[in-house]
């Protein structure tokens, strides 16, 4: 499953409630930090989109749900 298809699923899927994701990403230059589901504003094709934000998938190193590791970058 790719990156965009397991975060449409945690989004729109029933069963999930996109409030409880967790994503880390690296950002530069300070380092890695994260967002959670709330500040979303769009899943878009190449990145997501927060508020004033752009945040690349390739920069995605980590998705957690309720405190389950539900992607991480190899």
């Amino acid at each position: 499953m790719s990156l965009i298809e397991i975060l449409n699923k945690l989004k729109w899927h029933e069963k999930y409630d996109f409030n409880k994701v967790i994503i880390w990403y690296i950002n530069r230059p300070d380092g890695v930090n994260c967002i959670r589901g709330e500040q979303i504003k769009k899943i878009g094709k190449k990145f997501l989109e927060t508020e004033g934000k752009y945040i690349p998938y390739h920069r995605i190193i980590k998705i957690e749900y309720e405190g389950e590791i539900i992607y991480k970058k190899s």
